[in-house]
């Protein structure tokens, strides 16, 4: 049996999760589609206990969470505001602000409903995800505000982006982001490694970051001139990711950068089926726990609180 469907527009949503209850049965359903089965004893009989959202086995008396496993673990939000939650941030193509988030579903608390964004975008990224293939374009941007000094590679106080999107004939495939420390050779040539298949024809323009991409087994093909023209997927995606970063979110922190960038991979690869989404962003397919309430508000490595004086600009890092 197959995991129950997802709704497909708001007035079904509306109608299937109204109420915890309605929630539980399809988070059950989802995790046991073929009925439930002890993680310990394998017996398929159980004892439901309401009170803390436990199916415990009628053999070993083993107990069973139902949100564990998921970005919905031990929160004390309500099932019903995490599953609207996900469900406008997989179906909303723009994405959603915190302070958007917060206002449409009626959060007292910013930082609860910035908490609860990042960990559905966290549950977007899919671990052992396959790697870019064929025809591959990859180049570097630089995000952030307008700073003094030069541009371009030798641009400073921004965040640097690497990316990589399959070329399939007139329209692009899928895409990888990645936030890297510098241009080096080493880190261009890993972003490589890591996310397109060894074989794949990889173009990027002529910087020598790239040059070591043909003794690792790619068909690395630079190309010369006018770069705008010779990597037009790639940059129309920069230019896009931009745009969302500015548009939606109104600039966003270098330390949170990556979790953007990972959600931002996530609308783009499933631009066409953005409903499928809806399980994955809940934690439904595999384990996805997402960030906990100190990581997301720790500063660097010190774990040092992030107290900031205005709830409203905790997304906001720079500007364009």
């Amino acid at each position: 049996m197959s995991r129950p469907d997802f709704p497909r527009t708001i007035f079904e949503f509306q109608r299937q999760f109204n109420t915890e209850e309605a929630c539980l049965k399809y988070l059950i359903a989802s995790r046991w589609p073929r009925g439930f089965s002890c993680p310990r004893c394998g017996h398929d009989s159980f004892y439901w206990k309401a009170a803390r959202k436990l199916l415990e086995c009628k053999q070993c008396r083993y107990q069973a969470s139902v949100t564990a496993g998921t970005v919905m673990h031990r929160s004390r939000q309500p099932l019903t505001i995490w599953f609207q939650a996900a469900y406008l941030v997989t179906t909303h193509t723009p994405g959603f602000s915190a302070l958007q988030f917060q206002r449409q579903v009626g959060i007292p608390s910013y930082k609860t409903a910035f908490m609860m964004l990042h960990k559905l975008r966290a549950a977007l990224v899919k671990e052992d995800r396959e790697k870019l293939r064929g025809v591959v374009e990859v180049d570097e941007t630089y995000v952030g505000g307008a700073e003094a000094g030069p541009g371009g590679r030798g641009a400073r106080g921004k965040a640097i982006v690497v990316g990589a999107v399959e070329v399939r004939g007139e329209r692009a495939g899928r895409i990888r982001l990645r936030v890297v420390k510098n241009v080096t050779g080493m880190s261009l040539e890993a972003f490589v490694q890591l996310n397109v298949e060894a074989g794949s024809t990889v173009r990027t323009d002529a910087f020598a970051g790239y040059f070591g991409l043909l003794r690792l087994g790619y068909n690395h093909t630079p190309l010369l001139g006018a770069k705008s023209s010779g990597l037009p997927y790639i940059h129309r995606v920069f230019s896009n990711l931009k745009s969302w970063l500015i548009g939606t979110h109104h600039g966003v922190s270098d330390y949170h950068l990556p979790a953007y960038l990972n959600e931002y991979v996530f609308r783009f690869n499933r631009r066409k089926t953005p409903m499928a989404a809806f399980q994955t962003a809940l934690g439904l397919i595999g384990e996805r726990k997402g960030p906990t309430y100190k990581g997301l508000y720790a500063v660097g490595a010190g774990g040092t609180e992030w107290e900031h004086p205005n709830p409203d600009e905790l997304d906001r890092g720079f500007r364009s």
